[in-house]
């Protein structure tokens, strides 16, 4: 192999408080939101609308937090998880600045903690990473850890080190962004007149829906956020692997679940903070995606009566609708039709 070209990192490869600056920065276009659009279909008004993005304080309507973090991680792929069997988590995320088209997003990440598994042939990487805009503002923050590959199998185990994970964002520690007048806030523009009070914690919402996932699609995006995983791009590979074919992007899934919880969540405008995740099946082109939600906790926010947060798990299954919220069985396993619980926090007008 030519001493220029790179084959990614494989475990033996990092170690704890190793620093990494990941190219290329990526400059957010109008063309990017619509085509996150078609992929996903989100309705969510505060960035379908620039008029109702004004009413809640901002210029003009943001690119969906989603779509930064699917761009903040592709960048990391290289150089974290080319080599990976499968990413497993997520902790501590939290968005900081709103993005628009014409910023420039960049991503840097540090090495927290590594542990070899028991096989020897692969170990788990932890990482910090930071997404920043052309100003050097944070956009978004968060911890994964993912499952890579060993490249020499004799090389030593490092010294396990698990980082210290927070359970959860904690409400003074939330960026919010959004100054709402709530004269001004239309909930029939929004799609529904439900609203941060209206909801209790152990509500379960049945989002109905289901979206098929098309190969086309799941491709399409992958390469939008220039996520170079094998897993996820190269067929010629995947066949020998353990399912045969390619595995959809775990971040297309929270995107669709996302989407899907517009029916039930539609006044959740934006995610402010990401709790936990866990992609916990494969999904496969073909397969159809639910969802349903509940509500974890209702954050009040320091200083403000005409905000709130919701503190949301959303599980979304594959070709299973959701009415009986499928989940885990007694034993704390999930079920073989969940491919994603997902915790995270997101911000909703209070009556006035």
């Amino acid at each position: 192999m030519s001493a220029k070209t790179q084959p990614g990192n494989f475990f033996e490869d990092f170690r704890p408080g190793q620093k990494l600056v990941h190219a290329t920065p990526r400059t957010l276009t109008e063309g990017d939101v619509a085509l996150y659009t078609a992929l996903f279909g989100p309705r969510f008004a505060l960035t379908s609308s620039a008029p109702f993005a004004a009413a809640m304080g901002l210029p003009r309507a943001p690119v969906d937090s989603l779509l930064a973090f699917h761009i903040v991680f592709g960048k990391t792929v290289p150089d974290i998880s080319l080599n990976a069997i499968a990413n497993l988590g997520y902790a501590g995320g939290r968005f900081g600045q709103p993005v628009y088209p014409g910023d420039t997003l960049t991503s840097t990440s540090t090495v927290t903690g590594l542990r070899q598994n028991k096989d020897g042939k692969s170990g788990v990487v932890y990482v910090h990473t930071t997404g920043t805009n052309q100003r050097g503002e944070l956009v978004v923050e968060y911890s994964r850890w993912v499952m890579v590959r060993k490249r020499d199998l004799a090389a030593p185990a490092p010294e396990p080190l698990v980082p210290d994970l927070p359970e959860a964002v904690g409400a003074a520690d939330l960026v919010v962004p959004l100054a709402l007048d709530p004269a001004r806030y239309d909930s029939a523009l929004a799609g529904s007149p439900h609203l941060w009070d209206d909801y209790a914690v152990g509500e379960r919402i049945d989002h109905v829906d289901g979206m098929t996932v098309e190969e086309a699609e799941h491709m399409l995006a992958t390469r939008l956020y220039q996520n170079t995983a094998k897993v996820h791009f190269n067929q010629h590979v995947e066949r020998e692997g353990r399912f045969g074919r390619r595995i959809v992007y775990g971040g297309h899934i929270i995107s669709l679940a996302r989407a899907l919880s517009f029916n039930g969540l539609a006044n959740a405008q934006t995610i402010v903070a990401i709790n936990g995740g866990r992609h916990t099946n494969p999904t496969f082109a073909g397969d159809t995606i639910y969802a349903w939600s509940e509500v974890l906790a209702k954050l009040e926010l320091p200083g403000r009566r005409d905000l709130g947060a919701l503190r949301l798990r959303s599980v979304a299954t594959k070709d299973r609708r959701c009415h009986d919220f499928p989940y885990q069985d007694a034993e704390g396993k999930y079920e073989p039709t969940v491919v994603l619980d997902f915790d995270y926090t997101v911000l909703m007008p209070r009556r006035g």
